[in-house]
């Protein structure tokens, strides 16, 4: 075991101030960054809160509008504002796909008709 003793006058050695230095640069940041963290928490659940009773309020206005449509052939478009959310195709065909995000297209030869359920989100 290493034994210092100082006397009046004297400084402490190199390598017992550098143990030191190092202690105190490894303490201090980690304070400081709980300190931060406790900080950032509680603003973290400031804007968590406010975002959740703004979004809620807005959710309870939303209402779901939604129409049918259908027409002759194999295509189908939806009014203005509204999107397709499902489609039907006569003559029994199953097969159908949603195109340019506004129009039901049955993919079946000789479709008679084409339907679409549209519908659009009003706040």
């Amino acid at each position: 075991m290493l034994k210092v003793t100082l006397t009046p006058g004297s400084s402490a050695p190199s390598g017992m101030k550098a143990a030191v230095f190092l202690l105190l640069t490894l303490l201090v940041p980690a304070y400081h960054t709980g300190a931060q963290c406790i900080i950032d928490n509680v603003v973290d659940l400031k804007v968590q809160s406010a975002i959740r009773s703004i979004v809620s309020s807005t959710l309870a206005k939303a209402k779901l509008l939604c129409q049918n449509v259908s027409a002759r052939g194999a295509l189908v478009s939806c009014p203005a504002g509204y999107k397709p959310t499902g489609c039907a195709c006569g003559m029994g065909c199953g097969s159908w796909d949603i195109r340019s995000d506004s129009t039901c297209h049955c993919q079946c030869r000789g479709i008679d008709w084409t339907s679409a359920r549209c519908c659009k989100i009003a706040l």
